[in-house]
């Protein structure tokens, strides 16, 4: 491929990687100003331990170390200081979804909710297909926690004014309230106390200390978790050798004050890899998918991030000073510290589109109507898979998708992959 000329480098290397599952492909602008590709195997062992490192390394020894006398040998870290950027898409996410190899991890969601995200929403991809099997699931055990909200705005006026005479009630109710097997029938929202609160025998719901959500409704902490209790059952999912956590509470998206109480406990603990929160992960409304996204930051996150380390030991002093961006799946780039297992799933062919739309797209070349647009089709056929997606001057995002019989709400480029590639056997 000649070389041609481009944006000015600032004197140093600029390299853009595509990661595949079966080759790598490396992109360079040089010091000169001029770009180059290099591939290899993204696997070979038997010669280097990471392909992204590899081609970085030969890239440098082939056009700095004859300027600058700089080593680049293979048995020690690449030396950064010629190297101005690294840009990152990559499929480990992606092979550790489809083939279920990623961190051991525990589900946290509300009491009584043990079995949503199993039961999911009840769709199929086929309705005629008699062996439809449901998908797996990423979580090995499930913790539920007792707490619970409400909006205040959702009692009648005949509530609100009883409420409103006991809003000095800041902290949550007594330990010593608690609901009898005889009330456990009984609405949710009209709680009965025992006997062991004289106080009032039949308080509305509504009682209990008032904050804003994030949308700037009122909201009620009827039942704040207990942080104790909550210990001790972390401590069982740690003797069971979970080391990932999905923090996953029902209306979280509005109030996310007791995930994160819960998360700070696990973080004290010190035992858990990850920690994933529905509402810092995808803050949605629906909890299924946001439950379901939250499972796969806290199953992938892991994979990525013991990925990263491996990357980075490669270089002196571990690419401290050297911008270090990866693709995320909707098409954008992030900060390293900033890459998440859930939006890392399409980032590898993200890139291609993002890649073609910028190359092969002419809005009106070879038309008599200059008005006219002519879509681009994109078809990447890597060896392991192929991925085909559209352009026609706008970047087609879906909000969610299900990868791998897994719900994700993240945005995502409209991206259709069918699992064989060039490298692939019918037999």
């Amino acid at each position: 491929m000649a070389p041609k000329e481009t944006k000015d480098s600032g004197n140093k290397f600029h390299f853009s990687i595509d990661r595949g599952g079966t080759f790598t492909d490396i992109h360079c602008l040089l010091p000169n100003n001029t770009e180059i590709v290099r591939k290899l195997l993204s696997e070979d062992p038997d010669n280097y331990p990471d392909a992204p490192t590899e081609g970085i390394r030969r890239i440098l020894s082939e056009h700095d170390t004859p300027l600058t006398s700089i080593s680049y040998d293979r048995n020690i870290p690449v030396n950064t200081s010629r190297i101005g950027s690294i840009r990152m898409g990559t499929t480990v996410a992606t092979n550790a979804l489809l083939e279920r190899k990623g961190e051991r991890m525990g589900l946290v969601i509300t009491k009584g909710f043990k079995d949503l995200l199993k039961i999911g929403n009840q769709s199929r991809s086929n309705i005629f297909d008699l062996t439809c099997l449901a998908p797996g699931l990423l979580y090995e055990e499930v913790v539920e926690v007792d707490e619970r909200i409400m909006l205040a705005n959702f009692m009648d006026d005949e509530d609100a004014m009883e409420v409103d005479e006991k809003k000095e009630v800041e902290e949550p109710p007594s330990k010593k309230t608690k609901l009898s097997s005889e009330d456990a029938s009984s609405s949710f929202f009209e709680p009965k106390l025992s006997s062991e609160d004289s106080s009032s025998s039949e308080p509305k719901a509504g009682i209990g200390p008032r904050h804003t959500g994030t949308t700037s409704e009122t909201i009620i902490s009827l039942r704040p978790p207990n942080l104790t209790t909550v210990r001790e059952q972390l401590l069982t999912l740690k003797e069971k050798g979970i080391q990932s956590l999905a923090i996953v509470l029902l209306h979280s998206y509005v109030y996310p004050k007791h995930e994160e109480m819960i998360g700070q406990v696990a973080k004290d603990m010190g035992c858990f890899r990850e920690i994933s929160m529905s509402s810092v992960v995808m803050p949605m409304v629906k909890v299924v998918p946001r439950g379901h996204t939250a499972c796969a930051a806290a199953y992938l996150t892991p994979n990525i991030t013991t990925y990263l380390s491996s990357f980075r030991k490669g270089f002196d002093e571990g690419l401290k000073d050297i911008k270090l961006d990866f693709m995320k799946s909707d098409g954008g780039l992030t900060p390293v510290d900033d890459f998440g297992g859930h939006q890392a799933i399409l980032s590898g062919p993200a890139g291609g589109v993002i890649g073609y739309a910028k190359t092969a797209f002419r809005p009106t070349e070879g038309d008599d109507d200059k008005t006219k647009i002519m879509p681009v089709i994109g078809f990447d056929m890597g060896g392991t898979s192929t991925d085909v997606s559209r352009y026609d001057g706008h970047l087609d995002h879906v909000f969610e998708t299900t990868t791998a019989g897994i719900a994700i709400q993240a945005p995502q480029l409209d991206i259709n992959t069918v699992a064989a590639g060039g490298g692939s056997r019918l037999f």
